[in-house]
């Protein structure tokens, strides 16, 4: 039986809107830094503070089972709604370094309840075609995390606050499409009782485990990519005189194109298999970190710009497949915990790669420090040669 066709269209938009929330800092940490007196790495630190928080939501949500004991559209708009109060209270004034990080951390808890979530809400709807459908909702959220840079873009001399309360209005958006649109799935398999050791016992299946690997190196790689962006065209640009970049309009480009692979891939991966197109994509973006120092300092501009293009859609397009892969060797009573404690581990990597990026800044020359990121994407494809 076919799901309803406006399903999957409303999830999609739904993600888009809510995970708007996740680099709303990100966009306009200069703005913070300059009005709050804040010292110039504060990205590293509200980008680390974002995760935290949703390591310690996905952490929560997964050993409790509650995705799979409530349901995951009543989950979804609860937290909906708290994550664009937390978001949005960042423009009251007098905060301080240690205020902005714990509202973004609370911001981040709540992405647990929105990001995973939208996922195993996919995965109760669509049995089959599940790679096809998670393509989309992960390319609703690249598009969900780009969005800030182009709100910044134009924001007309608007001051930085309009990007929080603009962000936190999608997600009050986003919650309400799914809370009455979309009712939990027919292939839901409610859970009776929460078991802590639950979502840590499909590690013991094999090709569970080896498809979690494949997504932890993955994700030592994407959102320190992310992050970075600007960065990276900023080195660029210092290194290069005659380059002025508009890096919000580019930075959005950037991340924003991964939305198209992830489309895409999730289209591949119904005629090349799921494992295969995804181990394709997770070498390029290992050949992308490789070749990142020759194209800081030889490329020419527009080499640069189409080399920074396609990383930004490689390092993504995988994403969705080994979702896919996660919940097709999980099972389907334990599928949300498994879904969730994946994400949890896969962002706690997330922040060992950012801090790791910050303070390489310190010992080595910027164009080299992207060839750290190399180290995830290398061991995600040892094990997914194994299982190949």
């Amino acid at each position: 039986m076919q799901p309803p066709r406006q399903i999957l269209p409303v999830i999609i938009l739904s993600q888009f809107c809510c995970t708007s929330l996740w680099f709303a800092g990100n966009a306009v940490s200069p703005e913070l830094i300059s009005d709050f007196g804040l010292q110039n790495n504060l990205l590293g630190y509200l980008t680390s503070s974002v995760q935290l928080g949703f390591i310690g939501g996905t952490l929560l949500f997964a050993v409790y089972s509650i995705t799979d004991r409530f349901s995951p559209s009543k989950v979804f708009f609860t937290c909906a709604i708290l994550g664009a109060a937390f978001n949005v209270a960042i423009i009251w004034g007098g905060h301080n370094f240690y205020s902005l990080l714990l509202f973004r951390f609370f911001t981040g808890f709540c992405l647990a309840g929105i990001y995973p979530v939208g996922m195993k809400i996919a995965a109760d709807y669509f049995d089959k075609g599940l790679g096809k459908s998670l393509g989309f909702l992960v390319g609703a959220l690249v598009l969900g995390t780009a969005l800030p840079h182009l709100l910044k873009f134009l924001s007309f001399g608007y001051s930085w606050q309009a990007v929080f309360m603009t962000t936190s209005l999608l997600a009050i958006i986003g919650g309400l499409l799914i809370l009455l649109i979309v009712p939990d799935g027919p292939h839901r398999k409610r859970g009776v009782s929460s078991d802590w050791l639950a979502c840590f016992k499909v590690f013991k299946i094999k090709p569970f485990r080896q498809s979690a690997i494949g997504y932890f190196g993955h994700m030592w790689e994407l959102y320190a990519f992310w992050a970075f962006v600007p960065v990276i065209l900023s080195i660029y640009q210092g290194l290069h005189q005659k380059v002025n970049f508009d890096i919000s309009l580019l930075s959005f480009l950037i991340i924003a194109i991964g939305s198209v692979a992830c489309a895409l891939g999730g289209v591949f991966s119904e005629r090349f298999g799921v494992k295969a197109t995804a181990t394709t994509f997770l070498f390029s973006s290992f050949s992308c970190c490789l070749l990142s120092p020759l194209m800081i300092l030889y490329a020419p501009t527009s080499i640069f710009l189409l080399f920074l293009l396609v990383w930004g859609m490689v390092v993504i397009a995988d994403s969705p497949l080994f979702s896919t892969l996660v919940a097709q060797n999980a099972e389907a009573k334990v599928k949300g915990a498994a879904l969730t404690i994946v994400n949890s581990i896969g962002f706690a990597i997330t922040i060992v790669s950012i801090q790791s990026l910050s303070y390489a800044q310190q010992w080595m020359a910027d164009q080299y420090i992207f060839l750290l990121l190399a180290v995830g994407p290398a061991v995600g494809l040892v094990f997914l040669k194994k299982s190949l």
